[in-house]
């Protein structure tokens, strides 16, 4: 039985319409952290022209396999094993990046650890998309994501909402600007940013 996400079936439209936008000259995006497989095999059916890899650490392999298997599409990889935390990474020379509701989740070591990794693998120009929610000014966005939040930290206190400063700091260390900051539904939003180095 194939594992499933509600917050994933509910974001992939909003997501794909940035992703067409984003990822239309792309090639390969490795996606950090692709949890059930769901939105892999949407996504890499949207858009054709790109080779999804999937990654993950492996006790969620066996979900993902699922979906691919049932998809079958020519354009989407079998999982790698990707722990952000691990010094070196299964892929390189990666023209773009997407994680979805994954910061929030990480320690911020591993935060540190994600964003210094996809400084390495990311080709000069390639572009990294994150979704999720995120604090402006050490402050949230509404209600719900404060309750969130609260949930998060009260389940693991190294978790919670990030700030989109301290993000976009981290970025900046490892060759990233920001192109693009997008409202998302629910109180989320994508954030784009270009390897400009």
């Amino acid at each position: 039985m194939k594992p499933y996400s509600e917050a994933c079936e509910q974001n992939k439209q909003p997501i794909l319409a940035v992703l067409q936008q984003h990822f239309a000259d792309v090639h390969h995006v490795l996606e950090i952290g692709s949890g059930t497989g769901q939105h892999a095999v949407f996504f890499a059916a949207q858009l054709p022209h790109l080779q999804w890899l999937t990654s993950e650490v492996s006790e969620l392999h066996a979900g993902i396999h699922a979906w691919l298997a049932e998809a079958r599409l020519p354009n989407v990889s079998l999982p790698l094993e990707l722990d952000v935390n691990q010094p070196d990474w299964p892929v390189e020379n990666i023209d773009a990046v997407f994680s979805a509701n994954t910061v929030h989740i990480m320690d911020w070591s591993s935060v540190e650890n994600m964003f210094a990794g996809i400084g390495r693998v990311l080709q000069s120009q390639g572009v990294f998309c994150l979704y999720g929610p995120f604090n402006y000014h050490g402050s949230y966005t509404s209600d719900s994501n404060a309750r969130f939040d609260m949930w998060l930290k009260q389940r693991d206190p190294r978790s919670g909402i990030r700030d989109f400063e301290a993000l976009n700091d981290l970025a900046h260390q490892h060759g990233m600007r920001l192109c693009t900051d997008h409202a998302m539904p629910a109180n989320n939003r994508t954030l784009v940013w270009i390897k400009s180095v």
